[in-house]
């Protein structure tokens, strides 16, 4: 688009009647004429910002002549370096970068300290010609000399907080820092300017003052732009520059809700699930474990509306830790005082004592409930597909009620006695005495499941045991017997779920009997009931949910541990895959020495991205979390605690980086 509407004007060249307008120029807040960087730039001093003098070559001349300087151009770098005696910058302004939804963080050149017309010819050049042939500008200003320059942006992108500006300083200009160069001071402020955490270099450390003229610099452009700010700048001569700004990309969404954790329901569920083994074994978990908390008074009906007491989270069972007293926080003296009204109080401990003195007659009766049920099955074999579904139905009531009591004989009776994992190695060691198979220990001796993990595909082997000396023990407690129901019921849905998968084989609507297990219950019912084909989806294996988390508004686990990483997490989320050093296919973990830009075309194709210098800011950084890649930056000693090959979680939030135990 030709701008040569006001020739001769003053504050900007022409040249074959295109303009080479200033940054004080109405025309340069144009960014199809000028590129984002030089409009944000224009925009910035119009609203009275601080920025740097210097002027644009626009897209259409830089289009005209792409490997030399304009004559309009050479005219105004001649008056900005005043005859060639200061050096200027020569920076990149494309009209598709600093954008809201993609950076292009450090993809185009920029180049500083140019002094004299041929330096400046070889920066045009270079610049222009980064674009690879697409619309590009070319700005050029004045060079400073400042003796701090940085990073600010006006929202920490790792973990989301508005309330915080997190800033990272050098000595001079910031162009090493972006570049990933070096890892600079990164100091995480508040809306006052006071330090809220700070690391990396020692120096330099920013005063009282400059911290408020940047928490000042950063609200500024936040109602310059209408929102935060990836700002780059300089202080020059104690004076706060804005270098460059633009819209923070790829921020992490905050996470709320109550802490979940795999701990109190691990020793179940230790594995990932399919989508059919959360559908047939969680919800009566959890109807069982809310309803139990509510019982006893331990969480009001509000609290458990508020939770979902027991979830799934990539795959993988979660409980609150608060509701099952796993969160390891200290109690408020508050808390301490029980803020439960005395009537509430009182029908609670009503409620318990009556449940205390009923629950052993209870447990036992519904022990024989559940072992008559199975004793009545027969061959399943000999079910048709409906009477399949009505045993899968009835399993899970059960579940409910095994579950719901065995939580209630654990906190309630004292009832010492043997544990399931006892009865099972005894169960194993006197089959694997008699010659039995697994399959045959199992069937005869069905106490061998204790030491068991459920799951609808098959069987793993039994585990190696070391037979005891003596007559066998005594009876298990009630807690260990209702325990070993849950198994059992386990263990009967799978042999549900195996019989109609092989019918479903048989009869075409499922390629392989072993899919069944990744098929929902919903589709397992269409396929049986209306002889729905099924196409099941089987996800790869999800990387181990943190300890401790929160969930963000899209269900992404967020830790709230103490991290204990050596590094900085620089965002992206968490992410699983091999280490390799150089060279990475897709799915790999790259380890590197720094955030070179050059890595940039490879991220696509990463699982995590783990550097031992660099900051959470820099251009590489921040492409990376645009591409969902999790990011580390800064730990030093990465290299020697990983080898090529390793399989690795790496949590861009946390900034650690955790090898896989097989």
């Amino acid at each position: 688009m030709s701008v040569g509407t006001r020739r001769g004007a003053p504050g900007h060249d022409v040249a074959d009647g295109f303009e080479v307008p200033t940054l004080r120029d109405p025309v340069a807040t144009d960014r199809d004429v000028v590129g984002s960087k030089a409009a944000n730039l224009a925009e910035a001093a119009r609203h009275g910002l601080p920025i740097v003098e210097g002027f644009v070559v626009p897209v259409e001349l830089v289009a005209t002549s792409p490997a030399t300087p304009p004559p309009a151009a050479l005219d105004a770098w001649r008056r900005l370096s005043r005859g060639g005696a200061e050096a200027v910058v020569v920076r990149s302004s494309a009209p598709n970068e600093d954008l809201a939804g993609s950076s292009m963080a450090g993809v185009f050149d920029s180049v500083v300290d140019v002094r004299g017309p041929d330096a400046f010819a070889d920066a045009y050049r270079r610049v222009a010609g980064s674009a690879g042939g697409g619309p590009m500008a070319v700005l050029v200003q004045r060079c400073l000399a400042p003796e701090l320059g940085g990073v600010l942006f006006g929202v920490d992108p790792v973990t989301g907080r508005l309330d915080r500006t997190v800033v990272v300083a050098v000595e001079g200009g910031p162009h090493r820092l972006v570049a990933g160069e070096v890892e600079g001071r990164r100091t995480v402020l508040d809306r006052a300017g006071r330090v809220r955490d700070a690391d990396g270099d020692p120096t330099p450390t920013l005063t009282a003052g400059q911290r408020r003229r940047l928490i000042a610099l950063a609200r500024r452009a936040r109602t310059c732009f209408g929102g935060p700010q990836d700002v780059e700048w300089a202080i020059d001569r104690g004076r706060v520059v804005l270098l460059q700004s633009r819209p923070v990309t790829a921020v992490a969404q905050v996470a709320a809700g109550p802490l979940l954790g795999p701990g109190p329901v691990a020793e179940t569920f230790p594995r990932p699930l399919s989508q059919l083994e959360q559908d047939l074994w969680i919800p009566p978990l959890r109807e069982a474990v809310a309803h139990v908390l509510g019982l006893t008074g331990a969480a009001s009906r509000r609290r458990l509306r508020r939770s979902p007491v027991v979830a799934v989270v990539d795959r993988q069972v979660v409980a609150d830790l608060e509701l099952f007293g796993s969160a390891g926080t200290k109690r408020s003296a508050l808390a301490a005082l029980d803020p439960r009204p005395p009537v509430r109080r009182l029908a609670v401990a009503w409620r318990v004592g009556r449940l205390r003195g009923a629950l052993g007659v209870l447990a036992d009766r519904l022990v024989s409930e559940v072992d008559a049920a199975l004793a009545d099955l027969g061959d399943l074999g000999s079910l048709t597909d409906d009477e399949l579904l009505t045993v899968l139905r009835n399993a899970g009531t059960f579940l409910r009620s095994v579950h719901g009591h065995e939580m209630l004989a654990g906190s309630l009776l004292d009832d010492p006695g043997r544990t399931g994992a006892e009865a099972a190695v005894e169960a194993i060691a006197a089959g694997r005495a008699l010659g039995w198979s697994d399959e045959d220990i199992v069937a005869r001796l069905p106490a061998a499941l204790a030491v068991t993990v459920p799951s609808l595909g098959p069987r793993a082997p039994l585990p190696e045991v070391v037979a005891t000396d003596g007559a066998p023990g005594g009876p298990l407690s009630r807690r260990e017997e209702l325990r070993l129901r849950t198994r059992w019921l386990h263990e009967l849905t799978r042999a549900v779920v195996r019989e109609l998968g092989g019918r479903l084989a048989v009869r075409q609507q499922l390629a392989d009997a072993e899919l069944v297990a990744h098929l929902s219950l919903a589709q397992l019912r269409a396929a049986v009931l209306a002889g729905d084909r099924c196409l099941p989806d089987v996800p790869p294996t999800p990387a181990p949910v943190p300890t401790r988390f929160r969930l963000t508004a899209d269900g992404a686990p967020v830790s709230e541990g103490d991290g204990g990483g050596s590094g900085v997490g620089a965002g992206g989320g968490r992410g699983t895959g091999p280490v390799v050093f150089a060279d990475p296919i897709i799915g790999d973990v790259l380890v590197v020495r720094t955030l070179d830009p050059d890595l940039a075309p490879l991220l696509p194709r990463l699982a995590g991205l783990v550097a031992e210098t660099g900051s959470p800011l820099s251009h590489l950084a921040i492409l990376a979390r645009e591409h969902g890649v999790p990011v580390v930056v800064g730990d030093a000693g990465i290299r020697n605690r990983v080898q090529r090959g390793d399989l690795v979680v790496v949590d861009g939030r946390a900034g650690t980086v955790e090898v896989v135990t097989p």
